[in-house]
């Protein structure tokens, strides 16, 4: 009977594969690095810092890590490795009243992952049009142009008195009349008696010909609305299946390829990221933008809005509840030093941010020169810094075409590396609930891959920005620091933080007393207080989505707050469903579950200490302590 059982139990090893583990430990810190750097770092933080006060905001943002980012950072990491488990099932084990907590981060990031490529396949476009002998971005010859265009570098040999517009050198004194100036000052300003001078870019409806590149060729807008979509675009639709096949095979084996791909997702952008800032440095105007990136404004200090920044880019740039850093930290060795890992990527992710600002700056200080416009008029956020005004800055450097190469490839290679734990947070959810598919994973993974493609395919049409848009703006957005919350209210309220911090010990991470104190402060007061906070004035502060001067429609805003509200609905959906499906009464909604604990282990006196650590738990509770926050 004895053999017959033991033939049994070898046999559903066979059939059940064990669960993936990292090859070393650099892999995850690798893994989560190339997750947690990303396009973030090149056309958000870069724009928020000269917006914001330049160092003044490094400081606040640097604040913020400290106090919010990092928390939340470890606490994710430390479940997942101590558990062994994607987020869907750590938060229903740890308290059944969170069980849709871990869905809540699975929808953030898948929705995430949808849109998230679209941004590759732009700039896998642009990766390909930089091979061309003229860069299509770098005139107004093209059939979309309007008169309007505004070509730069044919605007230099118009001469003194002229300018380029309606596709040719126009006298700029005529313009000047036509909008009922006096004079004209000079080529590029006109001018009243009583002194006043206007630039001409301001009088007459003048659009970079990047500008036009990217709204009317890339995604080919021309007047599209919410109601009116506008034709298919099927050049971005194979940019988007090119991006999904090289994500495929990049995930096909889980965290054993996405793990090997993310030694060159992760590292290499630095390589390009540091030729980028060697060239930017040495263009005229270079410094004048590296100046006003950087020059701290501490009047600013006293801004909320800085703050509210500073916040919605911590969450922004580190890629906190989502799942993703619970799905890579269940992979760990159960011993891992994950405290120490997160300090080394919050440092990693901080320098990149303010690395890629000055490889932004100068190039777009040097682009304001040329221009001769002040920094703010070309300084941008978002698409419109990666997609209109860094190209048109490269097209003022000799061989654009290598330096346009390298740059796009630099954002493919960011925005990849941020895929891969994104794809893998879902992929977890699937394995771990029906381990058996662990046998066809490429499967599952080709699954996951074909449905986001899917979904993405209407933003491949002229209206698809506006879809994009309304992601953006609304699911890793307000929502997201709710669910941080819930994520924090779970573990130091509900579970108790002392416990916690045991667990951390039992994984033999040491920490002095001081940092013992700042963890435990942070979980249980200052992170929550933040969180809240910053939910308040995004609330107040809260505005519609729109695109350039696009107004939405309110029934499209009314998609948008729904599409937030959704990432938020598994969490009282499975609060309901336990409520009538599991024996739970009282506080046994926020008591560990009998299989909390580390579900694998090498060590056989760990797996010990879990099971006395956990009776002990559900002891403490049954005596009646029921404020986890003094446990």
């Amino acid at each position: 009977m004895k053999e017959k059982a033991i033939e049994t139990k070898s046999e559903v090893d066979e059939v059940v594969p064990e669960r993936s583990r990292w090859s070393s430990p650099l892999e995850f810190v690798v893994s989560c690095l190339g997750y947690a750097v990303g396009i973030g770092n090149v056309w958000r933080f870069p724009y928020l810092c000269y917006r914001n006060g330049g160092g003044v905001f490094v400081l606040i943002y640097l604040l913020m890590v400290i106090l919010m980012g990092m928390p939340i950072f470890l606490l994710e990491l430390v479940i997942g490795q101590y558990s062994g488990l994607g987020p869907d099932q750590c938060f229903s084990r740890i308290a059944p009243i969170f069980s849709g907590l871990g869905y809540c981060t699975l929808v953030v990031i898948y929705l995430v992952t949808v849109y998230y490529m679209v941004i590759i396949a732009w700039s896998v476009f642009y990766f390909f049009a930089s091979f061309r002998t003229e860069l299509g971005w770098g005139s107004c010859d093209h059939e979309f142009n309007t008169k309007g265009c505004f070509d730069a570098i044919a605007d230099e040999s118009c001469g003194l008195n002229a300018t380029f517009y309606n596709y040719k050198c126009t006298s700029v004194a005529e313009l000047c009349s036509e909008y009922n100036f006096d004079h004209m000052v000079n080529r590029t300003y006109c001018g009243l008696q009583n002194g006043t001078e206007v630039h001409i870019s301001t009088i007459i409806n003048r659009t970079l010909s990047s500008e036009e590149y990217f709204s009317q060729f890339v995604l080919g807008i021309n007047g599209a609305t919410w109601e009116n979509f506008g034709e298919f675009r099927w050049q971005l639709f194979l940019c988007l299946l090119f991006s999904w096949i090289v994500g495929y095979f990049c995930v096909i084996r889980g965290i054993k390829s996405s793990g090997k791909a993310a030694y060159f997702t992760a590292l290499f952008p630095y390589v390009i990221l540091t030729a980028l800032v060697i060239r930017g440095a040495t263009l005229e105007g270079a410094v004048d933008g590296i100046l006003h990136y950087i020059t701290p404004k501490w009047e600013m200090l006293g801004d909320v809005d800085v703050w509210g920044s500073a916040a919605s880019q911590t969450f922004y740039s580190f890629g906190i509840s989502c799942g993703s850093l619970i799905t890579l930290a269940s992979y760990n060795n159960f011993k891992n030093n994950c405290m120490k890992d997160v300090v080394i990527i919050a440092a990693a992710n901080l320098f990149t941010s303010i690395y890629a600002g000055l490889a932004i700056f100068a190039m777009l200080g040097f682009l304001a020169k040329q221009l001769d416009v002040p920094i703010e008029n070309v300084a941008t956020d978002g698409p419109g810094l990666a997609f209109v005004a860094y190209p048109e800055a490269l097209l003022r450097i000799p061989i654009p075409q290598l330096w346009s190469v390298l740059f796009f490839f630099m954002v493919i290679i960011l925005g990849l590396g941020s895929q891969f734990a994104g794809i893998e947070a879902v992929s977890v959810t699937i394995l771990d609930k029906w381990p058996h598919l662990r046998k066809r994973q490429y499967l599952v993974q080709i699954g996951i891959c074909l449905s986001c493609f899917i979904l993405a395919i209407p933003m491949c049409f002229s209206g698809g920005i506006y879809i994009f848009t309304l992601l953006e703006w609304n699911t890793a957005s307000w929502a997201i620091l709710l669910i941080g919350l819930g994520e924090i209210v779970s573990v130091s309220w509900a579970y108790g933080c002392r416990r916690f911090l045991q667990h951390m010990k039992d994984m033999t991470i040491s920490m002095p007393k001081l940092v013992y104190w700042y963890w435990w402060v942070c979980w249980v007061i200052v992170t929550p207080l933040t969180l809240i906070g910053v939910f308040t004035f995004q609330m107040v502060i809260f505005a519609p989505a729109l695109y350039e001067d696009y107004i939405f429609p309110e029934w499209a805003n009314m998609i948008g707050i729904l599409i937030g509200v959704s990432t938020l609905a598994p969490l009282p959906i499975f609060a309901i469903y336990s409520y009538f499906t599991k024996p739970y009464t009282g506080m046994e909604w926020f008591k560990p579950t009998k299989e909390w604990g580390p579900q694998s282990d090498t060590s056989e006196s760990v797996v010990n200490l879990t099971r006395c650590t956990s009776g002990s738990i559900r002891s403490s509770y049954d005596s009646g302590i029921t404020v986890a926050m003094a446990s």
